[in-house]
């Protein structure tokens, strides 16, 4: 289980981005989505610990997967 004092860090792959909005939906304040394309636009890469429950939510809730969260500890040996 990860220490919650540490912060979460959330990338976003364009790429894979079906723009269906859920995060922006979930967690507005983490995520938006471009006016031309409609795909995901991250707005906090570390977002604050009010905020971590919402963005949790969202990365399991993209249903084209294009939201990863990465805890500190998930690259420690």
């Amino acid at each position: 289980m990860s220490d919650r004092r540490e912060p979460l860090r959330l990338s976003a792959d364009r790429d894979r981005c079906a723009g269906a909005g859920m995060c922006a939906l979930t967690a507005p304040e983490v995520f938006d989505q471009d006016e031309d394309e409609g795909l995901v636009v991250l707005l906090h890469p570390v977002p604050a610990p009010g905020q971590w429950a919402a963005a949790r939510m969202a990365v399991g809730l993209c249903p084209a997967g294009a939201i990863a969260l990465d805890s500190p500890d998930s690259t420690a040996p």
